[in-house]
């Protein structure tokens, strides 16, 4: 009985201590953990996520993700999510909340936000009335597809206030002050609009419940218009950037640094005065020079992915000239494989693909290939990276290319350059996956390669919410954006290309068919050679097909009755529509005596010869027909849809309304950005244009930088910022930050010569080091931060790939063109389909998405998805497998070991060219003898094996190439010939 009086007694206690508890009210307890907790960081001059948490008016009107504060409403209050979740105050950016402070939050909001003075929380909440920028951006979701800039179904265009009023063929869209007797009310009721059989072909839905509510309240209200500037950047400064935002290293324009002097270690160039400064800071020192048969097989595979020819090795080893070494960097830096072999690199970073992605179809981009012919030929001719740049994010504002008769080659290496910003996947070519949220994630994609790529940023969060670490608010995403609003518009798509069986009419395609009128006129002319050859050969079999037919029929007639024998003949002879009734009955009654059928066709067999024959010969002709030329480029179409925030990167929760722009720390905060006024007779909004000069104007921070930056990586291993795609402050930071910025301006003073870098780099005493590890170095700098040492690097899949078929002597040295066709086996082995046993380079090899060449993937070629910016090298046991038992390496390890072999039958002469060949260099004494050894046994188990053979069998093994081939295939899956010392 105590118990239970104890229990009771507890239980009103602690009910009255509840009922005692107070009710948070914001300035007594709410305020002041805002205060000590977040205004640090969200006050009225840094606004990080455009919020300023100093006054109630800022708490709830909110920030980029719109309302933070639903009084009375705990689920609806993104504040509460944030603090309850510890993801606010971020770590290491603020004291964090206690549980204590977080249920006062929690408890405030549940009973409605009370204030101690009895204020109505709804004063604060500023009472804004529904206006155009409400309704714009649901007309642009739902509507302007069929009533807007291209199509006005109807004569209706519903983009604008003006626009509803005058209305289309039936008369305005809405009335004035009276939702229920405006059309678009009573179509959109009626469920006739949008018309439910276009939803899938125009990539709609039909408009919701609380979007119809908000715009009958427009219509109510009188369709209500606001003055509203779009947010860009003005010369009062940017509130959401400060100073100190810009004081990142990577944010600061690069200056020439003096470059030190050293007296200690000898130093061949500038770069090696600036790694030397660090070696000796930390009291270590570079490793000697390399041999140069290993300096020249390092430059060869850097420079073009192929090792140097046995004559090239011997040529350079040498020659004793003082300036041997920078003339054989020269000769390289002149072959075409270099191009071939950089702008691999280039490729990766835009993603390039021959493949749309995103579906299973995967389909083919058919044009695709002609952005990478482009970037191999950039390369090569060492294109002004300024220039390169320019081309490929604003080739179509560069030039016009209307006019048909204007066309030159510089038009259409501007628009096929603009490539580079088609290579995200793109699945919208289906009607199934054309909606605006899936055309949000190929812009979404598109400026995720860019950013990367471009000025090495990780851009991507900044879509949903202010960058977590980097000062890049979401409107700044937006503002970028709308830069390509022009061109990528999710509210005017164009599909990736014309899909057979798909909605073309609805939404024309991105491919623009762009000749001089001599090439389209040469193709047609060709062309209409091929279908002549090819009407010869149809006229050949139908010729036979009438003689058999003819002949079966004066057979058949013979064996009818002789009196019916001259009608039946007539009625045959007699076209359908000119039949009478007798004759059409007589045909409908031996038609099927009388006709020739494909049974008795296939059963002629002179019929069936020739009809292989004619088969065969219009199948290559039809191949030999060459496509009207076709371009995969983006262009610039003038009339962009206004561009507003999506709240948390919902496409259906539109915010602000933002103007084009680049991200403000990388500028002043005070310029505004402003499009170029195009020349020449140039299409489009000039706003990729600005978007390009920006880039390369001279003062940005990290255009120079991030490129710099990549060719030192692909050249040490390791880029001097090591996240080369990301300067950001999650970025590594340099280990040689001068060095960067020397090479960053010496680039741009240069003229953005890319070969002049390599030549930088590839001079200097620091390349030429040997990889060499002593046990000294494993202690002192074992990533090679302070580069004590050159990397030993693994070949990159391609390299491997191409050096096997070039060793073999087999490589095909034609360059560009469409993508060389593979062969996928049923389980799923890719393989590439040779031309007479030869093989271009892998750069041409048709890279489809989901069927990657299974020799490249087993060696880490990445997958485009979207694209690549480092890519990962592994050592696994499936790499010598395939290489042991792939049958293409087998066979073109045969054709090494023939070529060897026609070249010299004496065997260690074979050893040495062997060695030359797979290692550029020569054997050592010992591993002549005993290669000659194990080849001498080989050729004799060979022999024993042959005479095992019955005769007829014997001369099909040949014993000498047999031990040959064995043994180039070892060398071939050796580490000494898959890495680079």
């Amino acid at each position: 009985m105590q118990k239970i009086l104890l229990y009771v007694l507890v239980m009103l206690v602690s009910t009255a201590m509840l009922q005692a508890e107070e009710t948070p009210t914001f300035e007594k307890d709410i305020g002041p953990i805002f205060q000590k907790k977040c205004v640090s960081c969200h006050n009225a001059s840094n606004q990080k996520g455009e919020l300023d948490l100093t006054t109630p008016f800022g708490l709830f009107k909110g920030g980029e993700s719109q309302s933070t504060l639903v009084s009375g409403d705990l689920d609806s209050s993104y504040l509460y999510e944030l603090v309850h979740s510890r993801m606010m105050p971020p770590d290491g950016e603020g004291e964090p909340l206690t549980d204590t402070e977080i249920h006062s939050i929690e408890v405030w909001i549940k009973n409605k936000t009370p204030f101690a003075d009895g204020t109505d929380p709804a004063s604060f909440i500023a009472a804004t009335e529904v206006n155009q920028h409400d309704i714009q951006p649901i007309m642009l979701l739902r509507c302007t597809v069929c009533h807007g800039n291209r199509r006005q179904e109807g004569g209706l265009d519903l983009r604008t206030k003006a626009s509803m009023l005058k209305g289309g063929e039936s008369g305005p869209a809405i009335v004035l002050g009276k939702p229920e007797e405006s059309l678009i009310i009573k179509r959109m009721a009626a469920e006739e609009m949008p018309p439910r059989d276009k939803l899938l072909p125009s990539g709609v839905k039909v408009m919701p419940g609380n979007e119809v509510d908000i715009l009958k309240r427009w219509i109510e209200l009188g369709a209500p218009e606001v003055t509203v500037t779009p947010d860009v950047a003005t010369a009062s400064g940017d509130p959401l950037v400060s100073e100190e935002d810009r004081e990142h290293w990577a944010f600061k324009k690069p200056l020439r640094p003096l470059v030190p002097r050293t007296h200690d270690q000898e130093a061949y160039n500038a770069i090696d005065l600036f790694v030397i400064r660090k070696q000796s800071e930390a009291g270590l020192q570079m490793s000697v020079e390399a041999s140069k048969d290993t300096l020249i097989r390092r430059v060869y595979f850097d420079l073009t992915g192929l090792p140097p020819s046995p004559e090239e090795v011997e040529a350079f080893v040498k020659d004793d000239s003082p300036n041997a070494y920078e003339d054989m960097v020269e000769r390289v830096l002149t072959l075409p494989a270099y191009g071939e072999r950089w702008a691999r690199y280039w490729l990766d970073a835009a993603g390039y693909a021959d493949s749309e992605g995103k579906r299973s179809a995967d389909p083919i981009r058919k044009s695709a290939w002609r952005y990478r012919d482009y970037v191999i030929r950039a390369f090569s001719k060492d294109l002004p990276y300024s220039e390169f740049l320019r081309q490929q994010i604003a080739g179509d504002e560069l030039l016009d290319y209307s006019d048909p008769e204007t066309i030159t080659e510089q038009h259409v290496d501007n628009l096929v350059a603009t490539g580079f910003l088609r290579m995200a996947p793109d699945g919208t070519g289906s009607d199934v996956v054309n909606s605006v949220a899936e055309r949000m994630e190929v812009v979404a994609d598109e400026i995720d390669i860019f950013s990367s790529t471009v000025l090495g940023l990780t851009m991507k969060c900044a879509r949903c919410h202010t960058h977590k670490y980097d000062p890049i608010p979401q409107r700044d995403y937006y503002r970028l954006m709308a830069v390509f609003q022009g061109a990528y518009d999710v509210h005017d798509w164009l599909k990736p290309t014309a899909v057979p069986g798909q909605s073309n009419g609805v939404m024309s395609n991105r491919t623009l068919i762009i000749s001089p009128p001599e090439l389209l006129a040469e193709v047609d002319e060709h062309n209409k050679q091929k279908q002549s050859l090819i009407d010869l050969q149809n006229v050949r079999l139908n010729e036979l097909r009438r003689k058999l037919q003819t002949d079966h029929q004066e057979k058949a007639v013979a064996e009818l009755p002789e009196v019916i024998r001259a009608d039946v003949k007539k009625a045959f002879a007699t076209d359908g529509d000119d039949r009478n009734e007798i004759q059409r009955y007589l045909h409908e009654k031996f038609r099927k005596a009388l006709e020739l059928t494909d049974k008795a066709l296939e059963a002629d067999k002179v019929f069936v010869a020739l009809k292989k024959e004619v088969d065969e010969t219009v199948k290559g002709l039809n191949e030999e027909k060459r496509e009207t030329p076709t371009i995969r480029a983006l262009w610039d179409r003038g009339q962009p849809s206004p561009t507003y925030i999506y709240v948390r990167g919902d496409h259906t929760q539109s915010g602000r309304l933002v103007g084009p722009g680049v991200p403000s720390v990388l500028t002043d905060g005070k310029t505004p950005f402003e499009a170029v006024t195009l020349e020449g007779g140039a299409v489009g909004t000039g706003r990729r244009l600005a978007l390009a000069n920006w880039l390369v104007g001279g003062e940005h921070p990290l255009t120079s930088r991030v490129m710099v930056n990549r060719i030192w990586s692909h050249h040490f291993g390791r880029g001097i910022v090591a996240s080369v795609d990301n300067f950001g402050k999650l970025g590594i930071l340099p280990s040689h930050p001068e060095l960067l910025d020397w090479l960053a301006v010496e680039f741009v003073e240069s003229g953005w010569s890319i070969k002049h870098m390599h030549r930088l780099m590839l001079h200097s005493r620091t390349y030429r080091q040997i990889s060499g590890l002593s046990e000294a170095l494993l202690v002192d700098d074992p990533e090679n931060v302070l580069l004590t040492r050159m990397p030993l690097r693994r070949l990159s899949a391609e390299e491997v790939r191409d050096s096997v078929i070039s060793v073999a002597g087999m490589l095909e040295q034609s360059q560009f063109g469409e993508p060389d066709a593979v062969n996928v086996r049923k389980d799923g082995l890719v393989t590439a389909v040779g031309k007479d046993g030869a093989y271009r380079r892998s750069v041409y090899l048709r890279q489809r998405r989901k069927e990657m060449p299974s020799w490249l993937e087993t060696f880490d070629l990445p997958q485009m998805n979207p694209a690549c910016q480092t890519r990962s090298t592994s050592n696994v046991a499936q790499q010598a497998l395939y290489l042991l038992n792939s049958e293409m390496v087998r066979e073109l390890a045969r054709q090494f070991a023939k070529r060897i072999m026609s070249e010299t039958r004496e065997l260690p002469t074979q050893v040495e060219r062997m060695y030359l060949n797979v290692y550029s260099r020569l054997p050592r004494q010992e591993e002549v003898e005993l290669s000659v050894e194990a080849l001498t046994q080989l050729k004799a188990q060979w022999e024993e094996y042959n005479n095992r053979l019955p005769e007829n069998e014997r001369d099909a093994v040949d014993p000498e190439l047999k031990a040959l081939t064995i043994y180039g295939h070892t060398l071939l899956n050796s580490a000494g010939f898959l890495y680079v010392d």
